[in-house]
């Protein structure tokens, strides 16, 4: 392992010049994990060279093991592999924040004019894609895990368990995780990591990051840097979490936000759809911060804005927010937005830890990681918890009345359009979710003309 460094190639990189990249990257970083590695991808290894292939791909297996959005963390590793500490902050903060300003901004349309009529039409197209895209989301990491039989028995395990068991998220996690360890040992075949984020382009030229430039000083794991680091992750944390409980007490609704989406953050092994449900278990059922509706609507905003899609927690900590009137029914939109940020510093915050703490271990040993098999078994878990969030969201988007209520005809054409589209014609997901607001909306205007 070569331990010298080589801080000529990335003086040529200014700070500014790569913030301006961060800053344009927040704001066009659509098409969900995939489509985000793909956009910083071209840009970074293919057109501006400043990162080579094998080391592009050698942070993400990284961040791909990692709980949290992988393509957020990602920028934050090649940010803090190009200018230091600051700069993988820069990088993952400006990664999210042109989201969170939007999300608040949507957030409060939605629950100040929700219930105007075009609006709300929109929202009942929107509603079915949704439900389509989370079956499609099953369909995806399911054809790229479910290899063999005993993955598939994780799967169906973990949809039984959740929907016939009611078992906590948490559980099933710990419970996949501990199969898949124990299957790495004992049947190691069966446990291999399958797939990946498609075949990449080898790109001639060299990289300001090179495949054999030699790893940064900064970027060089020694123990001392490794507690300091984690004492200062810790005590942000702990300020954070010490400073609401001191303002407003443990009870109070920022607060128990605060916990739970910390918890939350460290439960999404496998992406944006896989701790879903345990934000709905938790924001919904348990905390009452919204409704089941509103859960829907808010999947919806988070996949048609810029950022991860887990920036869904943002909207649900604005209704949440909005609707325990937290600082007073004179100030919802302060009680919302406050709410929406406080989600968001926890649940991203995690994502920081993991980069800062073990990005230096993964650049100095450059070793290959080997404890993929308890994620292939989480992943498998992962298909089934997935699954039942489609059925659910199905049950009510359908059926919005109970099963003894009327049947919605007109969702299900709506729905049945965008499995088509997805399933079949390939289409993304923006494109979907505009032609579901758009079908919502003229049947708001055409109802009474035929009724």
């Amino acid at each position: 392992m070569t331990t010298n460094t080589d801080t000529g190639a990335l003086e040529r990189l200014s700070f500014g010049e790569a913030f301006v990249y961060w800053l344009k990257l927040g704001f066009i970083s659509f098409g969900g994990p995939a489509g985000q590695i793909a956009i910083m991808h071209e840009e970074l290894v293919e057109r501006r060279r400043w990162i080579s292939e094998s080391r592009f791909l050698h942070a993400l297996n990284y961040c791909m093991l990692l709980p949290g959005p992988e393509a957020q963390q990602l920028a934050t590793y090649i940010g803090w592999l190009m200018h230091r500490t600051w700069g993988g902050i820069v990088a993952g903060v400006l990664f999210v924040l042109p989201s969170l300003f939007i999300l608040i901004g949507l957030s409060w349309v939605y629950m100040a004019y929700g219930n105007v009529p075009a609006i709300a039409g929109v929202f009942y197209g929107i509603k079915p894609a949704v439900t389509a895209l989370v079956m499609h989301a099953a369909y995806r990491i399911g054809s790229r895990t479910l290899k063999n039989a005993w993955l598939w028995a994780i799967a169906m395990a973990a949809f039984i368990a959740i929907f016939a068991l009611q078992l906590p998220f948490p559980v099933i996690v710990l419970a996949a995780g501990i199969i898949g360890y124990l299957g790495g040992r004992y049947a190691p075949d069966k446990f291999a990591p399958g797939g990946g984020h498609g075949k990449t382009i080898q790109s001639p030229g060299p990289a300001l990051i090179d495949d054999h430039t030699p790893t940064p000083e900064h970027a060089l794991f020694t123990w001392r840097r490794f507690s300091r680091v984690l004492l200062t992750c810790l005590a942000l944390w702990s300020i954070g979490m010490g400073a609401l409980m001191a303002l407003y007490g443990w009870d109070a609704v920022l607060t128990q936000m605060a916990w739970f989406f910390t918890k939350a953050a460290l439960m999404t092994f496998g992406g944006a759809y896989a701790v879903l449900p345990y934000v709905f278990q938790g924001a919904v059922e348990h905390y009452q911060w919204l409704n089941a509706p509103q859960m829907i609507d808010g999947l919806a905003l988070g996949e048609t804005t810029p950022g991860p899609l887990i920036m869904v927690v943002s909207f649900v900590g604005f209704v949440g927010g909005w609707t325990k009137a937290i600082f007073g029914t004179e100030s919802l939109f302060l009680s919302g937005a406050v709410a929406a940020t406080v989600v968001t510093f926890f649940t991203f915050l995690p994502s920081f830890f993991f980069i800062l703490l073990g990005g230096p271990f993964i650049e100095s040993t450059h070793g290959n990681l080997k404890f993929t098999a308890p994620l292939t078994g989480i992943t498998a878990a992962v298909v089934g918890v997935i699954v039942n969030l489609a059925v659910f969201f199905a049950y009510h988007v359908l059926w919005p009345l109970g099963l003894s209520g009327h049947f919605e005809w007109p969702s299900a054409l709506i729905g049945a359009a965008a499995a088509l589209a997805l399933f079949r014609f390939k289409a993304g997901v923006i494109p979907v979710v505009l032609a579901a607001g758009l079908a919502g909306l003229a049947l708001t205007f055409l109802r009474p003309v035929f009724s």
